[in-house]
C-alpha cells in the first residue's frame, strides 16, 4: 500500500490526480472494511476541496480523518459519545485540523473511538466497534481509543489518521493494525479544539503508513522542522528495558521482539539491556486514580449528573474514579511525577532510544471484550495490559513512536522507540533506519 510520500510522487509525475486519489479513498471508506469506522462523513465536501487543491502543497489534496473528539467547523464535538451528539456546532476547526487543511489535506470524516477517548481497547457501545484490518476471518479489536483513526488509515481510506494519544491512544491502535504511531512530547502540538481527556497528558498527533509520513504529519502538526539526519543504526546507542515491559507478553510478540533485535543488531545497532527500577514507583504514584481519573472528572461532572446513564458505563466507572482524589492528593501527584522524570530521564541519558514492544499482545477478538457486564473483567484486563507501556512514555511527559515488526502472514507486532521529553527528533531518526532494516530483513 502507497504511502502519502508515494502517493504525492505519483502525483507529480502524472500518473494519477487529486479527484482520481480522492474518489478511490471514499470508496474504501464505504467498504464493508471501514464498516463503523466513520461517525460521521464528509465526502461531498472533500470531493470539491480535492478538485480545489493545490498540487504542490504537502497534503496535495489527500485524504486525512480525524478523531471525534477534534473540532470541525460547523459540527458538534460528540467524541464517540451520544451525550453530546445535539451539542452547539463549533464555531472553528481545531488547531490540528486547521493545520492539516491549510497543508493542502482534506478531511473525510469523523472517525470512530472508545467514549471519550478512555479505553485502550477501541470498542464503542453507541456507533460500534470498528475491526482489524489483519484478519478477515476473525473480528479482532482495533485498539484504542483512536480506533476509526488506525482502521481508516490500515484500510487505505486515509493517509493520515489524527488522533490523540493520553496513554498510548495513538501507539496502541498502530501496533494492533501493523501502522506507523508517532506520540510526539504533548507540548510541541496545540491542543486547542480538541475534547480533553486529561490535560497533563492528552498529546495531538497522528497515524500514518511510514515513518517518512509521520515525520511530514507531525511537521504540519507542530509547525516545526524535523532534523532526522541519515546516520546509520551503528551511530546510535540504544537501551531495552527489561522489567515491566515484558511481564504477561504473549509469545508471539515475544518472538517478533526477538527477532526485531537481532534484525537491528546485524544492521549495526548497539542495543544494552538496563533495569529501570523507578517504574515500580508508578503504582504508588497513581494509587489515587491518577491524573486522567482526576480530571476527566473535572470535566465531565457536571454532565454525568445530568446524563450519566447515556455513557458507556466502562468508560464512567473510570472517571468516577476521579471524584474522590483530594485537591492535595493531586497536589502530590504533579509533584511525585517531576520527581519521578527527573529520576528516569538520569538513568536514560546515556542512550539515543529505548526500545520495547508497543504492547505485550496481538488483538484479541472482539467478541471477547464487546460492550456486556459478563466481559467487563476481561474487557479491564485487556485495557491494563494495552495501556501499561505506552502509558509509561505519557507519563514521563515523552515522546515514542510504534512502528511494525511482525514478518508477513504474523499477526501485527508494534515495535516502540522513546525517550524524554523533546528527544523526538532522534526518536524518528532511529526509526527510520530501523524502518528500513525491518523492511529488507
Amino acid at each position: 500500500m502507497n504511502d502519502l510520500h508515494a502517493a504525492r510522487l505519483t502525483l507529480q509525475a502524472g500518473g494519477s490526480d487529486e479527484r482520481t486519489e480522492m474518489e478511490r479513498a471514499i470508496e474504501i471508506s464505504q467498504s464493508p472494511a471501514c464498516a463503523h469506522v466513520f461517525t460521521r462523513t464528509m465526502f461531498d465536501e472533500a470531493r470539491q476541496s480535492a478538485a480545489e487543491a493545490n498540487p504542490a502543497s504537502r497534503l496535495a489534496g489527500l485524504a486525512f480523518t480525524s478523531k471525534d473528539l477534534f473540532d470541525i467547523a460547523g459540527q458538534p464535538t460528540p467524541a464517540g459519545s451520544v451525550v453530546l451528539s445535539h451539542a452547539p456546532a463549533a464555531k472553528a476547526d481545531a488547531i490540528a485540523v486547521a493545520r492539516l487543511r491549510a497543508a493542502g489535506g482534506v478531511p473525510t470524516g469523523r472517525t470512530n473511538m472508545s467514549e471519550f477517548a478512555f479505553s485502550g481497547v477501541g470498542t464503542n457501545p453507541h456507533h460500534g466497534t470498528p475491526a482489524n484490518v489483519s484478519d478477515k476471518a476473525t473480528p479482532r479489536i482495533p485498539g484504542g481509543s483512536s480506533s476509526g483513526a488506525a482502521i481508516s488509515v490500515a484500510s487505505g481510506a486515509a493517509f493520515i489518521g489524527l488522533g490523540s494519544d493520553t496513554g498510548g491512544s495513538i501507539r496502541i491502535p498502530a501496533a494492533l493494525n501493523g501502522i506507523v504511531g508517532f506520540k510526539s512530547t504533548a507540548r510541541l502540538v496545540p491542543a486547542e479544539g480538541a475534547l480533553p481527556l486529561s490535560t497533563t497528558l492528552d498529546t495531538v498527533c497522528a497515524m500514518t503508513r511510514s515513518v517518512r509520513d509521520a515525520i511530514t504529519a507531525h511537521e504540519i502538526l507542530a509547525a516545526r522542522r524535523v532534523t532526522a539526519g541519515t546516520a546509520s543504526l551503528a551511530a546510535y546507542k540504544l537501551a531495552v528495558v527489561k522489567n515491566v515491559f515484558f511481564d504477561g507478553i504473549e509469545p508471539a510478540v515475544a518472538t517478533a521482539f526477538d527477532r526485531t533485535l537481532k534484525t537491528l543488531r546485524a544492521a549495526g545497532a548497539r542495543i544494552e539491556e538496563i533495569d529501570l527500577p523507578e517504574l515500580a514507583d508508578l503504582q504508588s504514584i497513581n494509587a489515587t486514580g491518577g491524573f486522567s481519573a482526576a480530571e476527566s472528572h473535572a470535566w465531565h461532572r457536571l454532565l454525568l449528573e445530568r446524563s450519566g446513564a447515556g455513557y458507556d458505563p466502562r468508560v464512567a466507572q473510570r472517571i468516577l474514579r476521579g471524584a474522590t482524589m483530594k485537591a492535595h492528593e493531586y497536589i502530590d501527584l504533579i509533584n511525585a511525577r517531576r520527581a519521578w522524570i527527573a529520576r528516569v530521564e538520569t538513568v536514560l541519558a546515556p542512550f539515543d532510544a529505548v526500545l520495547s514492544p508497543t504492547v505485550p499482545l496481538t488483538a484479541p477478538s472482539i467478541a471477547s471484550v464487546a460492550p456486556g457486564t459478563e466481559r467487563d473483567d476481561e474487557f479491564f484486563r485487556v485495557n491494563a495490559l494495552l495501556l501499561r507501556n505506552p502509558s509509561i512514555v505519557n507519563m514521563l511527559d515523552g515522546c515514542a513512536i510504534s512502528l511494525p515488526c511482525h514478518a508477513a502472514g504474523e499477526l501485527p507486532v508494534g515495535l516502540m522507540l522513546w525517550h524524554a521529553a523533546l528527544h523526538d527528533d532522534a526518536v524518528l531518526a532511529i526509526a527510520l533506519q530501523a524502518e528500513r532494516a525491518l523492511q529488507n530483513q
